[in-house]
């Protein structure tokens, strides 16, 4: 008598993993910007192997998500991801918050102020307003993004965190910090320390020589820190008096900040 089998169960699809992964290689090209990065680089990056990296790649050009350039090869962000931004500033920009913001801290202090975003272990710069001394720092641009605790802003947001928050974003960034002006992962640690005990992020010289900036973090109503904002100037216009100044500058506007996002729709604040 032939001894029964169990059924074939066809295996499991990991859509999670598959979507994280996808959803890695998308944070990793929103940094690359119009130039773009090459297969190698992108699975250097992402520690993933090549073949993994290639399959998400081409499905996510076959849904329109990124593009590949005909010449370079290299791959950049698609059309569709592009629109999907579009759709969801209508949601979550705060924009409109921060940029009365940005004309009074640049309106008052002469210098360039910015706005930025936490997006997963990222900062992202959302805008940023020039001031009218002669001098200008242009540190960031607009859309460009750097892991959390290299600017002032990033930092602001990273020391605001738990410490074991900061911890796992700390190890997730730690091999992109070298690019940053020879940043590692101590050095931060002794930055989030030296911005708690402050009250605010300041960084002088440790990504663009010569620049000093200050940045203090927001909070959503569950007090997550969400974003930041910040001032950058000439060194010699950062003394510690005027840190102090533009210090409780932020500070008064942060306030402001934070009651206009407690106004806003729990779509974004529940996010």
């Amino acid at each position: 008598m032939p001894t029964s089998r169990p059924p074939i169960t066809p295996p499991v699809r990991d859509d999670i993993g598959t979507i994280r992964r996808a959803n890695l290689l998308l944070r990793l090209l929103a940094t690359a910007g119009k130039r773009g990065l090459a297969l190698t680089e992108i699975s250097a990056r992402s520690a993933l192997p090549h073949p993994t990296v290639h399959r998400l790649l081409k499905q996510l050009n076959n849904e329109g998500l990124i593009s590949q350039h005909e010449e370079s090869r290299r791959y950049l962000l698609g059309p569709v991801a592009y629109e999907l931004g579009l759709a969801a500033a209508e949601i979550f920009d705060l924009r409109h918050v921060c940029r009365p913001v940005l004309e009074k801290l640049s309106g008052e202090t002469e210098d360039t102020s910015y706005f930025v975003m936490r997006s997963g272990f990222d900062a992202v710069c959302i805008d940023r307003i020039e001031g009218s001394f002669p001098i200008r720092t242009i540190t960031l641009e607009i859309g460009s993004r750097r892991p959390l605790g290299v600017g002032a802003g990033g930092l602001a947001i990273l020391a605001a965190c738990s410490d074991e928050e900061h911890e796992r974003i700390l190890q997730a960034t730690a091999p992109r910090l070298p690019d940053f002006g020879k940043l590692d992962v101590q050095q931060q640690r002794e930055a989030i320390a030296g911005t708690r005990s402050a009250g605010y992020a300041l960084v002088k010289n440790r990504v663009t020589l010569g620049v000093t900036a200050l940045g203090m973090p927001f909070h959503d109503s569950m007090r997550r820190p969400i974003g930041a904002i910040s001032v950058g100037a000439i060194d010699s216009r950062m003394g510690a008096q005027r840190r102090r100044q533009i210090a409780q500058l932020l500070k008064e506007q942060i306030v402001r900040i934070e009651k206009a996002i407690r106004d806003l729709s729990p779509a974004f604040i529940e996010r």
